[in-house]
Formats: structure tokens, C-alpha cells, sequence
């Protein structure tokens, strides 16, 4: 379809009329007498005359025809809405490799349940940025915020304990996470969703308590509650493993260590709620939880592709007004 964006320049069409300046004043009688030694060239220049009235007339015409800005609509195509920025923080300690979680009928590590189900959850956020933190000793980003959902989650999958070292800095991940979050959309309001805009969200996994790192985790969760960020912190570890073997069958409490009165003041502070994984099938839920709450943008919104055409018109406009230019030239 085709449109003018600058309809009102149409209105300058008249103009030349307007700035013309009015001839002067001829007898009330006059007769054409054609002079002596009249030749085909004066013929010729009068036939000129009417050409080069019609030139600039239509060379006008086209000039504000391009000024008018004509553009050609094509098909809509519909475009998902902005999406939100959303950061995986996942703790590598060395007791993430503590074996009490099962996953197709088999026991395998923390870690190991992890990369399985919050994979799945990557693959689903389609629209969203979506980065990665992983911490140990100290907080790396391991993956910048991006659409690429197969990167990120391939990144978690070569993920191994100690990789960041042994211990935990939970709040240098969580310094890093509003860091990166901020940079990636600039000065945070204290409400991004009181702008419109989709709240940024810190997911936070671990099975400890902070052992290591520089900043104190309670300030930099208040940190993120004034940049507007939200965060969601997912305890993981059974309450208890019954190792199998033929000597050993006593029961172990491999998470009495984690501090989850702490993971809950983190979650609050900012607004988000502290979830506990016991098995593969709650840290699931889990996940699925965190769908319902942080759900993708998925309206949409039509766009029409716009071509611009007023180059034609423009380009008519000055092969009108060469042959003028030319013959003044040779005149």
C-alpha cells in the first residue's frame, strides 16, 4: 500500500504561482506582427518557451512529491514484545557434588539434576535475555545477557564443581548479577514496572551458606531492590541421603550447613520469594514456579516493513531540470 508520510507538503504546490512576479501592464490593444527577418530559430525558441514552462512545472511537482516522503507498506509481520533480562547465578562449590538427588532412576550429583532441569527452562524463554553467573571462591559471568538460549545453556552444561573454586560468595554473585543487569538497561528506576518495562531477575542457586567473597550479601541484595532488580533464591539439597552399599547404610544430613534463613532475607528484600529443592522433582516445580511468576512476554505486535520511495520522484525532478540547466548554459 502506498502512503505519503509528510502529507502536508503537498500544500507547497502553489508556491510558485504565489512568488511569480505579475507582469506589466500591456496596451489595451495589441497585435502580434511578426518582425522582419523572422527565422526557424526564433520559432524554435518559442516552442522552447512552452517546454521550459512544462519542465519546471513537472520538475516542481516531483520535487514536492519527494518532500511528501512517499513510502510503499508492506504485509504486516508480527513481532514479539521486548522481552525480560533474566540472570542464572549457580553455585559450584565443591558440596554440589554431594550425590542426593535422582534423575531417570539413577543418583546423581546436585549439579548434575541442575543443568537438566534449569536447561529446560533456558530452552523455554524464548523473547527473554537471558545470562549466566557462576560462583565459587568468587562470581564469574560466565554468559553475558543474550537471545542465544543455546549458548547459555550449553555453557551450564560444561559447568564443573570448582570451576570457580570451593567455597561460596553468594554476595559477590549478586553484586556481579545487578552490575551486569543495570549496564544492560542503563540507570534502573526504583520501579521498572511501573515504567512498563519487564523487571530484571536474579535466579539464585545454592546449597550452602557465604563462606567467601567480598561483599556482604545482605547489602547487595538491598542494592538490587534500589536498581529495581528482582531475586528468586532456590535452595538446593535432600534433607538427608541414604548412601547404598554393602558396609555403609547410615543416614547423612549433607545440607545442615545451608543457611536458609539468609536465602530467604535475600529473596525478600527485593521483592522475591526463597523456594527449597529436595529432589529433582520439587527443584522441577521449582522451575515451573518461576514460569507462572516471571512468565515471557509473548504479545505481540504488528509491524509493516516501510520502503522509501521518494528517491524517484527526487531523481525525476533533476532530469527535469537538466535540460533547463544545460540550455541556460549554451545561452
Amino acid at each position: 500500500m502506498m502512503q505519503l508520510a509528510w502529507l502536508w507538503a503537498l500544500a507547497l504546490l502553489p508556491l510558485p504561482l504565489v512568488l511569480r512576479r505579475r507582469p506589466p501592464l500591456q496596451p489595451a490593444l495589441w497585435l502580434p506582427v511578426l518582425p522582419a527577418g523572422a527565422s526557424a530559430r526564433d520559432g524554435f525558441r518559442t516552442c522552447w518557451r512552452r517546454w521550459r514552462t512544462l519542465l519546471a512545472a513537472l520538475s516542481w511537482l516531483l520535487l514536492v512529491l519527494a518532500c511528501a516522503r512517499p513510502q510503499w507498506l508492506g504485509a504486516a509481520v508480527p513481532l514479539p514484545l521486548a522481552g525480560r533480562d533474566l540472570l542464572l547465578a549457580v553455585d559450584l562449590s565443591g558440596s554440589m557434588e554431594t550425590p542426593d538427588f535422582v534423575l531417570n532412576g539413577r543418583r546423581v550429583a546436585r549439579l548434575t539434576a541442575l543443568k537438566a532441569v534449569a536447561g529446560a527452562f533456558i530452552a523455554g524463554r524464548q523473547g527473554d535475555r537471558l545470562g549466566l553467573i557462576l560462583f565459587g571462591d568468587e562470581a564469574h559471568l560466565q554468559a553475558p545477557l543474550t537471545f542465544d538460549r543455546t549458548t547459555v545453556r550449553q555453557l551450564l552444561d560444561e559447568a564443573v564443581i570448582g570451576l570457580a573454586g570451593e567455597r561460596t560468595a553468594i554476595g559477590d554473585a549478586i553484586g556481579l548479577a545487578v552490575k551486569r543487569l543495570r549496564r544492560a538497561g542503563g540507570p534502573a528506576s526504583a520501579d521498572p514496572s511501573a515504567a512498563g518495562q519487564a523487571v530484571p531477575v536474579l535466579v539464585l542457586f545454592t546449597d550452602g551458606v557465604n563462606t567467601a567473597g567480598q561483599l556482604d550479601p545482605l547489602a547487595t541484595a538491598r542494592l538490587a531492590a534500589r536498581q529495581g532488580v528482582r531475586i528468586y533464591c532456590v535452595g538446593i539439597g535432600a534433607e538427608h541421603s541414604d548412601p547404598v552399599g554393602l558396609l555403609l547404610r547410615r543416614r547423612l544430613q549433607p545440607t545442615a550447613e545451608m543457611d536458609e534463613e539468609l536465602l530467604r532475607a535475600l529473596a525478600g528484600a527485593t521483592g522475591g520469594r526463597y523456594f527449597r529443592a529436595r529432589d529433582s522433582l520439587e527443584l522441577a516445580g521449582i522451575m515451573a514456579e518461576l514460569d507462572r511468576l516471571e512468565p515471557v512476554e509473548s504479545d505481540q505486535r504488528p509491524l509493516r516493513p516501510v520502503t522509501e520511495l521518494y528517491v524517484w520522484p527526487l531523481a525525476g525532478a533533476l532530469l527535469c531540470v537538466l535540460p533547463l540547466l544545460l540550455r541556460r548554459e549554451q545561452a
